[in-house]
């Protein structure tokens, strides 16, 4: 079975726990770095160990949520070998993985439906990285 980690802040907790049925019927099994409440918190508390889990190896991608997705990517993107990317249309997504290779699809809870964020996750999981002229990109990534 796959793996994948999932972790949100408290605006992202309601759909990450929406998502992770969905998830798990695709075959997946959900590692939940939390959080696991709607009780504010800070969202590096949960991704930073996310990106611990991807930088040592253990997980292979991930997802992440908070309001506007935006605060949880910049916290992920300080791990090395985390490449998180803020999806909030499908064609973002599937551009992500595509060119970018992006490990991390991250949802801004605040601004896509569950429905919405199905889609997107859809197209993150369905492309495939092109590598060729854009792996030269990824290779100038880490400091």
């Amino acid at each position: 079975m796959k793996k994948i980690g999932i972790c949100s802040d408290h605006a992202g907790f309601e759909l990450k726990e929406n998502l992770k049925p969905y998830l798990e019927n695709k075959g997946f099994e959900v590692i939940d770095f939390g959080t696991h409440s709607t009780e504010s918190c800070d969202y590096p508390d949960y991704a930073h160990p996310l990106g611990y889990a991807i930088d040592k190896g253990e997980l292979q991608r991930g997802i992440s949520i908070c309001g506007s997705g935006n605060g949880i990517s910049m916290t992920l993107n300080k791990h090395q070998k985390v490449r998180a990317a803020l999806c909030w249309q499908p064609e973002i997504a599937a551009l992500a993985t595509l060119h970018n290779d992006a490990n991390v699809c991250s949802l801004p809870a605040r601004f896509v439906s569950e429905d919405e964020a199905k889609a997107i996750l859809e197209a993150y999981f369905e492309a495939t990285f092109e590598g060729g002229r854009h792996q030269g990109r990824i290779d100038k990534m880490p400091l």
